[in-house]
């Protein structure tokens, strides 16, 4: 495994970290982790060199957290830093903020935790939460041994980004990036900025979702096939954010030992600089052709669940996606409809804006699933 810098701070990385929002499940229900599966995944990761676990209080409903902890007996915690997340849309006052720090210790088994952040700041969960002393409630939790550094994940514009950067000593902050938003959110600009200002950078969402890492479209294939040096989808996606210097480390939701096992070869090959720049090139080209042919940037972190209308948002914005990749193939319909329950359809949506406002994403959501709906739903 390969280790790498995490700002000021005299520790390093991996440069594959262990992201707990996507583990194998039961019954289709993301709540029902598959408990042994999973254990077995983080213990194989940190057995072959991972050392940074990240968690939150909302992933898998809730029982992400719980899974880790029991991964981590056994002698795993001597061997790894744990990250996890206040869910800041949910605090309301500081008695939250200690209510759901208490549950998060006895979810995880612990007495600290290592890495903690602010989960997801944007322009409307910032200036509550920073105005209810977040500031003092976490300097007084690291004093008394509770945490040891705060940081915080970032999923809005640029210009946020630097005010929040600049507000106070974080360590480290976490931002969405990979070669398809290069320039979205924090963006390239961001990850520079917080380097510049001694952070550590963590980078989620490496291949956005899983959607860089499947077998691509015939057009993206082609263009993969012109280069001298073969690698997978995921390879490439991966190795373009290693290639950068201010990346401490990357999140990998990795739901199988293959996973795990074909990422760190992939990290053993990384470093800063590595890719030539004709390398480069050709990933700003397939970058292009993506985005002419991917027409909604779900992610598929499933924020907007459970819909209070059971409408399956993110079933329904991936089997829209994979029809346009597949150049406009008819059998995604029908898997659609095999797959998802009418119940579940968009046109049960009862347009509440409950899922805009947890998207990480800012998609516009009522209005894609309306027009997915009419695509996939219906025989024509």
């Amino acid at each position: 495994m390969k280790y790498r810098s995490f700002g000021k701070l005299d520790w390093k990385p991996s440069a594959l970290g262990f992201g707990a929002m996507r583990f194998p499940i039961l019954n289709s229900d993301n709540s029902q982790i598959n408990e042994q599966a999973s254990i077995q995944l983080i213990r194989h990761a940190i057995d072959h060199g991972v050392n940074y676990i990240d968690s939150a209080y909302v992933y898998h409903g809730g029982n992400s957290e719980t899974l880790v902890g029991k991964a981590l007996r056994d002698g795993y915690w001597e061997k790894v830093k744990v990250a996890t997340k206040l869910p800041v849309w949910e605090v309301q006052t500081r008695q939250d903020m200690d209510r759901y720090f208490k549950e998060q210790l006895k979810r995880l088994q612990t007495n600290k935790i290592d890495f903690y952040l602010l989960h997801s700041l944007s322009k409307s969960s910032w200036p509550r939460i920073r105005d209810l002393g977040v500031f003092d409630w976490a300097e007084k939790k690291i004093a008394e041994g509770e945490i040891e550094y705060l940081g915080f994940s970032f999923h809005d514009e640029y210009p946020l980004f630097e005010e929040i950067v600049d507000s106070y000593p974080w360590t480290f902050c976490q931002i969405q990036y990979n070669y398809l938003d290069e320039d979205y959110q924090a963006g390239v600009r961001g990850l520079k900025y917080a380097a510049s200002k001694g952070l550590g950078v963590i980078v989620m969402e490496p291949i956005a979702g899983g959607r860089l890492a499947v077998h691509p479209p015939e057009a993206i294939e082609k263009l993969w096939a012109t280069s001298a040096r073969k690698r997978s989808p995921a390879d490439w996606a991966l190795t373009w954010v290693w290639n950068q210097p201010e990346v401490s480390l990357l999140l990998s939701g990795m739901n199988t030992i293959q996973q795990i096992d074909e990422n760190i070869t992939t990290a053993d090959k990384s470093g800063p600089n590595t890719l030539t720049h004709k390398e480069l090139e050709l990933i700003k080209n397939v970058a292009k052709k993506y985005k002419e042919i991917n027409p909604i940037g779900c992610s598929g972190c499933r924020y907007c669940t459970p819909c209070p209308s059971n409408v399956a948002i993110p079933e329904i914005f991936s089997y829209y996606n994979q029809y346009f990749t597949k150049n406009g193939d008819d059998s995604v319909k029908k898997a659609f409809r095999e797959a998802v329950k009418p119940e579940q359809w968009s046109e049960n949506c009862t347009k509440c804006g409950r899922c805009e406002e947890l998207c990480p994403q800012h998609l516009k959501i009522q209005e894609l699933i309306a027009q997915a709906g009419i695509l996939l739903q219906y025989e024509r």
